[in-house]
């Protein structure tokens, strides 16, 4: 009896909210009207945009109420109200989620008020489901009615504010629009990146090897030790080029990738990182398949830069990679107990990070509360 109590004052509870929102949804229709008339008079044109703006913060707070009962989210797909006057416009009308929102409005308005068939559910249920309960030992007949109600309520708005296909299909475009132009812009900068590295690095030493061997031609007929100290001036040279050569490839694709797979690089990785760094492996056996290139490649360098900044800014001497294969992808995940308080404007390299695993369709997720532990977790999709 206690549990059927506490599970109907929840439900209440929700119905409560509910009946909450469904009457302040009645004053709405104050904003509706005059948003309509202004609109047809062409002078208050301006406040569809915003009208519907509001409608899209209310549907999202039903989502979220309703997400809280149910435990399954519901998605939202809008496409931005931004732009001149008549763009906000346009998309304001022909938005799909503006008729989904619409149309949940407009049935919200009938069954938002299911609390007035809960709250008589509770003296009656009280009294019989008390006595059958506490004295006939027999399951709760009345209270379960309320939290079929709630559910009832969830499983409509559910229904109704789901995206359409169409919706979705939208939103999923402009989401892979913008991917592919941070996958461009990220592609740029490190083609200017490799192209710096060339020029002011590699680059300048062959132009010095290069002189020091002509120097060394002509001193060598009429002073030979002065030319063989140019020539050991030019070994040194030839030498610091190639590793400057070697940084170079690395940075485009690390060669201990294709030698060793992700886990002995990551491996490599974690012993050249200067802290005590515990790496785990799950589902990643030596003899068994490879993740994609591209897919190593991201996963090692969210390795590579989360390592760095463990050195850099947290102030922690050990870490822990945990790289794990899941049925549809690669998670990987790197975590400290530095002091924590990491953010994008500071240097975390989370954008980059970001935008290097998006261009794979994948996400990155960091977890850093001012004194730690600071955790970031990227998952990439792919077929093993």
């Amino acid at each position: 009896m206690r549990t059927t109590v506490r599970q109907a004052g929840r439900a209440t509870g929700h119905l409560l909210v509910a009946a909450a929102m469904a009457f302040g949804m009645y004053l709405f229709i104050t904003v509706l009207l005059i948003t309509a008339v202004g609109t047809v008079v062409v002078i208050g044109a301006w406040l569809l945009p915003e009208t519907v703006l509001l409608l899209r913060r209310i549907a999202g707070a039903k989502r979220r109420l309703t997400t809280a009962w149910t435990g399954r989210e519901i998605p939202e797909a809008y496409r931005a109200i931004e732009g001149p006057l008549t763009e906000r416009l346009r998309t304001a009308v022909r938005d799909p989620g503006t008729l989904t929102d619409l149309r949940w409005m407009a049935a919200y308005y009938v069954y938002g008020a299911m609390l007035v068939v809960a709250l008589p559910l509770w003296p009656v249920g009280l009294v019989v489901d008390g006595v059958g309960c506490g004295l006939l030992r027999r399951r709760a007949v009345v209270l379960p009615w309320i939290v079929r109600l709630a559910d009832l309520e969830a499983g409509w708005s559910t229904a109704l504010l789901r995206p359409s296909p169409k919706a979705l299909l939208a939103a999923r475009v402009e989401q892979l629009s913008a991917t592919r132009a941070d996958a461009i812009a990220a592609h740029g900068a490190e083609l200017r990146r490799i192209e710096r590295d060339l020029h002011d690095g590699a680059q300048a030493r062959l132009v010095s090897l290069s002189m020091r061997i002509g120097l060394a031609k002509r001193a060598y007929d009429r002073d030979p030790d002065a030319a063989r100290g140019l020539l050991d001036d030019a070994q040194e040279q030839a030498e610091q080029a190639l590793s400057e050569l070697r940084q170079v490839v690395r940075g485009i694709h690390p060669p201990i990738l294709t030698d060793r797979g992700l886990v002995g690089a990551v491996r490599a990785l974690a012993a050249g990182s200067g802290l005590r760094v515990t790496v785990d492996v799950a589902g990643l056996e030596d003899d068994g398949p490879r993740a994609p290139a591209a897919v190593e490649t991201a996963a090692y360098f969210v390795v590579a830069e989360a390592l760095t900044n463990v050195a850099k800014h947290s102030g922690a001497s050990e870490a822990t990679v945990r790289i794990a294969r899941m049925r549809r992808g690669l998670r990987v995940e790197v975590a400290d107990a530095g002091h924590g308080g990491a953010e994008e404007s500071e240097g975390s390299g989370l954008l980059g990070m970001g935008r290097r695993v998006a261009a794979l369709d994948g996400t990155v997720r960091m977890s850093s509360p001012v004194g730690g532990p600071t955790v970031i977790e990227a998952e990439l999709p792919c077929v093993w």
